[in-house]
């Protein structure tokens, strides 16, 4: 059986065969651990939500649709057990959830490589923001709090943490350039005229 055929792994897969799942595993496990982790940005969580994909994925097999995309399907996977599991305390704007799907598009459409170099670039370039621009932009961009939330957090004024959010995508828009300012766009939520970053 030829697995890289998306109809016949469907198929197989449906029939309970343990080589076409083992496939899966080997195929996607790398480029949906990437995804989960620009989500999350937790190694252990992210590893969940894939694992959690996949075993549902294993436990449902029989219900997928050969006529679609295996890769679509477990991207869309690991977005709605993201907001399922992990932001459902938290009040996700429509906004928000917009990059994440848009984020699912630039993950699939992309080869393992890049999307490793992606992440890892942009995650090096956080790194070697002063310290506690780095702490207030990754407390906003990263866990999802609000200016006020981080304000009282850290015992400083919001006018501050937004100063420093500011001088924190200027430090990383020279540093990226301009073609990762798009999946900045994508991870971190800018708008395209937010801290005058231009996107291109």
């Amino acid at each position: 059986m030829d697995f890289t055929n998306n109809s016949d792994l469907i198929k197989s897969l449906g029939k309970g065969d343990e080589k076409a799942y083992m496939f899966l595993l080997d195929k996607y496990h790398r480029r949906l651990y990437g995804y989960a982790m620009s989500l999350i940005n937790d190694h252990t969580l992210a590893e969940d939500i894939v694992q959690n994909v996949f075993l549902k994925t294993w436990q449902h097999r029989k219900k997928l649709n050969a006529e679609f995309s295996i890769q679509s399907f477990l991207y869309k996977s690991i977005y709605n057990e993201f907001i399922n599991s992990y932001k459902k305390d938290k009040s996700v704007m429509m906004l928000q959830m917009k990059y994440y799907q848009s984020l699912a598009e630039v993950v699939e459409n992309s080869d393992d490589k890049m999307i490793e170099k992606m992440i890892h670039v942009v995650t090096k370039e956080i790194e070697k923001l002063p310290p506690k621009c780095r702490e207030i932009f990754s407390l906003s961009k990263k866990e999802g709090l609000s200016n006020i939330e981080i304000a009282e957090y850290l015992n400083i004024s919001p006018k501050t943490v937004e100063a420093q959010i500011t001088k924190a995508f200027n430090v990383l828009r020279i540093s990226l350039k301009h073609k990762y300012n798009t999946i900045l766009f994508l991870v971190f939520g800018m708008h395209s005229d937010e801290n005058d970053v231009e996107l291109r």
